[in-house]
Order: structure tokens, then sequence, then C-alpha cells
């Protein structure tokens, strides 16, 4: 019995804080996982910038409202889910996420919680579980799932190395060099292709 976990970000739809930083003006925060492996001293620093620019959940939420998911995401995530079970495992948060899921068809989504002041300002952050996507790997299997894990970040090299078959996904040069032995794919057709196969095992 196999369970397939995706990234959000960067696999299915695009980077939020990216697009954020585009629709801002303030290019500091196109910073993400992919240049910071430890995420709770990338969210501090985020924040940090928010507050010294006055910015909210309000604006954040404004700009996901005008984010797609990556072309061809949805028929790729629709296939994946007729051939199994299927987790989204993100370091994202719920006040973040729930639009772009709807437009995803509602995946189950694993990921965490922001602290909103009343005034919208994002004061902090409740992360899950500590190393989310492992931790969650890893329960999956001690309740006897076997799991395909597939990623683009830093982050998400602990959750693809502890599962049966891990596939990086539209990642960095520099971390698809990193990890040579980890297949990386650039096209949802065929990373299909490589999930089927690790399914068929």
């Amino acid at each position: 019995m196999y369970v397939t976990c995706l990234d959000m970000e960067g696999v299915l739809v695009p980077e939020i804080w990216i697009a954020f930083a585009e629709a801002s003006g303030i290019p500091e925060l196109k910073r993400t996982t992919r240049d910071e492996p430890d995420y709770n001293k990338l969210m501090n620093w985020r924040l940090g910038i928010l507050k010294e620019h006055g910015l909210g959940l309000k604006e954040i939420q404004e700009t996901i409202a005008t984010i797609d998911p990556l072309p061809g995401a949805k028929e790729f995530l629709d296939e994946l889910r007729d051939n199994g079970q299927v987790i989204v495992i993100s370091d994202t948060f719920t006040q973040f996420a729930k639009p772009l899921m709807e437009k995803l068809g509602m995946p189950t989504l694993f990921c965490n919680e922001l602290i909103v002041a009343p005034d919208g300002e994002i004061t902090g952050f409740r992360m899950r579980c500590d190393q989310s996507k492992l931790t969650t790997v890893k329960a999956l299997q001690s309740c006897g799932f076997d799991t395909i894990a597939v990623g683009d970040s830093h982050n998400d090299l602990g959750m693809i190395r502890a599962s049966k078959d891990g596939f990086l996904f539209r990642s960095t040069d520099a971390i698809i060099a990193e990890n040579p032995d980890l297949q990386a794919f650039e096209e949802f057709d065929d990373l299909l292709a490589a999930i089927k196969g690790a399914l068929a095992e």
C-alpha cells in the first residue's frame, strides 16, 4: 500500500513568497527553502521584513488570489489520485493554501498555521511538528504504508530519502548536483511515469 507525498510550492503551484515579493516590490522576499535550508530561520526573517514594511496577512492573501496552479499540475494530480492515495505535505500555512487547494480539487493537505493578530499582522507561526515532511513520511510508514515522495527544495530531501522511492521535480541545478543519485524531472508527464513505475514495483 502506497501513499504518494508531494511538496506543494514549486511542484504544484508557484512559490507564494516569490509572487508576493514581485507584487510588493520587496525582492528580499524571493528567498525560499531552495536557498535557506533552515525553515524557522527563513520564516522569522520573512516576518521581520513584513513588520518593517507594515504588511500583513491581507496583502499576502490578495496576491495568493491571483496565483493559479502550474500548467498541467491539476491534470497530473487528478491522474495520480486515480492511481492511489496522495497527500500534499507543505511547510506553508492553511491561511495561504486553501484557495490554491480549491483550484487543485481539494487534495489532502498537511501544513502549518500562522499566528495572526486582530489587525492582520502575522506575529508568528505554529509548525505542525518538527521536520514536518520527514516526520509525516515516517508516521505513514509506521502505519504500514510505503511512501513515494516528490519535492524541489532542501526541506524535501528528508522525506525523499526516507521513502521507498523519491524524486526531485523542477529543482535547482545546485540541489540536483548535490544529489546525483536522485532522479530529477522537469515535466509532469515524466514525473507521473516515474511514480507509476514505482507504484507497480
